[in-house]
Parts: C-alpha cells; sequence; structure tokens
C-alpha cells in the first residue's frame, strides 16, 4: 500500500484494447464489493487498478 492506495493489477497501456481490460477487471472487483478503481500511471505507461483506504464500499 502506497499512499493508502493499494494496487491490484497492472494492464499495459499499449495492448490493442487500450484501458478495456483494466475497466473489466475493475468492475468485476466492484462486483466483489471492492471500491475498485482504474487509473494511469504515466510513468511506466500502465493502467493501474487501485482500491484506496482499506478498499470497502
Amino acid at each position: 500500500m502506497v499512499n493508502g492506495r493499494t494496487v491490484l493489477e497492472r494492464f499495459s497501456a499499449g495492448g490493442p484494447r487500450g484501458s478495456w481490460p483494466a475497466e473489466e477487471f475493475a468492475h468485476a472487483r466492484r462486483m466483489e464489493g471492492l471500491a475498485a478503481e482504474v487509473v494511469m500511471d504515466l510513468a511506466t505507461d500502465t493502467f493501474l487498478v487501485i482500491v484506496r483506504g482499506d478498499g470497502a464500499e
């Protein structure tokens, strides 16, 4: 956990589907009750699926 955020998964921004895999993964985590969201890490050119704080909604 860094700055109150936990990274659940990383997805390459260079993939042919763009952010879709990250959005689909985040949606599945939200269905499980986690407050997952997708953010872009410009330094590594990846989409990160994160939860802030403890992650519970």
